[in-house]
């Protein structure tokens, strides 16, 4: 089985190529297998790309622990760069169908005829806590206390066709991530488990994240959480509707639109090509 290495902003994955390989890339044991850092190829996650009959393709993703996720921003953008640079479409605008909906993907082509950066219309956010889902009364989850290792945070909640929980924080230097993050994702509030968000705000368009992803750990990037953060930050009056933000592996701009879609961009690189026996 051959594999694509691949990642968005050090966000890194194991892309198959189902439109020209007749594997199955969804056991989950061949997903963990493929995903650890120690015996396998080593990603946060694997894509495979396939046929779509009602969009231009399919993506489906699947978490390091085998777990199938709706939806991801980086990892989309490195399907749309595989999807053009090998040849597989020479249009600069794809529709791609995932869980979460159909994305729309807009490519930025460099004189080398490959792709650089990628803008995903991310679609329009749920604000229901039940989307999410998370326990409580139905309604918009924003600035809300929760209780976390003995300490209360406020959290606001945005599903973006996956779940996300945005968390502010003064300062992400001092902050305990390796402690807290983690009772985050396992939270009774959050049955299907969540992804969480830590924020520090440096001016109304600039914000530095450090994301903690349900099935992967930390991660050093997070399309679909970048586009939550900059959800919250509107909500919260904290941030414009266009924002930068840092995280661990680069920089994503991000931008709440009047019509209610969230468009991300940013650059996806590929890194090498292998075989899996």
């Amino acid at each position: 089985m051959r594999f694509t290495k691949m990642h968005g902003i050090g966000n890194d994955y194991v892309l198959i190529d189902g439109l020209r390989e007749r594997v199955r890339a969804d056991r989950p044991a061949v997903v963990r297998a493929l995903c650890d850092r120690r015996f396998g190829v080593g990603s946060d996650g694997l894509l495979w790309a396939l046929p779509s009959k009602k969009a231009d393709f399919r993506m489906r993703m699947f978490n390091p622990d085998g777990g199938e996720a709706q939806m991801c921003g980086n990892g989309i953008r490195c399907l749309g760069k595989y999807l053009f640079d090998h040849g597989h479409t020479r249009k600069r605008e794809i529709a791609v169908e995932t869980r979460a909906g159909t994305k729309l993907l807009r490519m930025e082509v460099s004189g080398s005829r490959r792709v650089s950066r990628v803008t995903v219309d991310m679609g329009a956010p749920d604000l229901d806590r039940r989307a999410l889902p998370m326990k409580g009364l139905p309604g918009r989850v924003v600035n809300e206390p929760l209780r976390v290792a003995g300490k209360t945070f406020r959290v606001t909640c945005v599903s973006m066709g996956n779940p996300h929980c945005v968390v502010y924080v003064p300062s992400l230097d001092r902050f305990p991530f390796e402690a807290i993050a983690p009772r985050f994702e396992v939270h009774p509030a959050f049955p299907q488990r969540v992804n969480t968000h830590f924020v520090e705000v440096l001016s109304r368009r600039e914000v530095r994240q450090r994301t903690w992803e349900r099935g992967a750990a930390e991660t050093w990037a997070c399309g679909t959480g970048a586009s939550a953060v900059v959800v919250a930050g509107v909500l919260t009056g904290r941030t414009d509707r266009r924002i930068l933000a840092h995280l661990r592996g680069g920089d994503l701009d991000l931008e709440w639109a009047q019509d209610g879609h969230v468009f991300m961009t940013g650059p996806a690189t590929e890194v090498y090509q292998g075989e899996w026996p």
